[in-house]
């Protein structure tokens, strides 16, 4: 493989494709043949296979919505430090995001943007290790640009032309999101592994109120509290203290 170069500012090269089947695919098949390294960046404006968190499809019209993903290298990280990953990424979509949306903009456990209690974007990183090395990790984001209608079975979505009423140019954008990845990307190698965590939780989605979930065939109520260094979220007078991503889910 080539040799990673975080010098390499994020997002540079930019690809720009007409139509892929996913850019995560796209991306780790261009690392594996030596021809992308770290900061690469493939932005697509149609992907027909798109790839969403647990297996789950992720739709977009075509030509309206950011759909991207980075070549990252993770290797300054220890191997259970993969959340530090999706921290980082949380927040520079957040960053992203929140400049055009406003406050109302929120992170929603694990890796989801949420504007009010509609989801805006998702993200989907792909960690790629051999032994106990890191080799590359693949940043995917989806996020909804210019999109006003969504399938039926997409819900609570919203784009920012819903929310400013603007028209946007989505690679435009993407490339500005690059920039704020590359701050975040900067901040997490300098060792700001805590300090990103704490403002994570600061723009945690339902912080501090009392939501349903359910685990299995039960469901329960429980006040969110934070999410911690593993990637679990803690929640208070619930079931138990803490879950792992994948092992409950929110019911809105």
């Amino acid at each position: 493989m080539l040799p990673i170069n975080a010098k390499t500012p994020i997002g540079e090269p930019f690809f720009e494709l007409h139509e892929v089947d996913s850019t995560n695919i796209y991306a780790i098949d261009k690392v594996q043949a030596n021809l992308a390294a770290h900061g690469t960046a493939f932005f697509a404006n149609r992907q027909f296979a798109g790839k969403g968190q647990r297996g789950k499809d992720w739709i977009s019209e075509n030509g309206s919505n950011i759909i991207l993903s980075v070549v990252i290298d993770p290797s300054f990280l220890l191997i259970n430090q993969q959340f530090a990953l999706s921290v980082m990424a949380a927040l520079a979509v957040f960053d992203f995001f929140s400049a055009y949306a406003g406050e109302e903009t929120k992170i929603k456990w694990p890796n989801d943007l949420f504007w009010r209690d509609r989801k805006a974007a998702g993200i989907l990183i792909e960690n790629h290790l051999q032994g106990n090395k890191w080799q590359y990790s693949i940043l995917g984001v989806g996020i909804n640009i210019n999109q006003t209608q969504f399938s039926p079975l997409i819900k609570q979505a919203v784009s920012l032309k819903q929310i400013t009423g603007k028209t946007y140019q989505p690679v435009v954008l993407a490339k500005e999101f690059c920039t704020c990845l590359e701050k975040r990307y900067r901040e997490l190698k300098a060792g700001q592994l805590n300090e990103q965590l704490e403002e994570y939780n600061t723009h945690l989605y339902k912080k501090g109120e009392t939501v349903r979930f359910k685990k299995d065939a039960i469901v329960f109520k429980a006040q969110v509290k934070l999410v911690n260094h593993h990637g679990e979220i803690l929640l208070k007078d619930g079931l138990q203290e803490s879950f792992q991503f994948g092992e409950i889910a929110w019911i809105h």
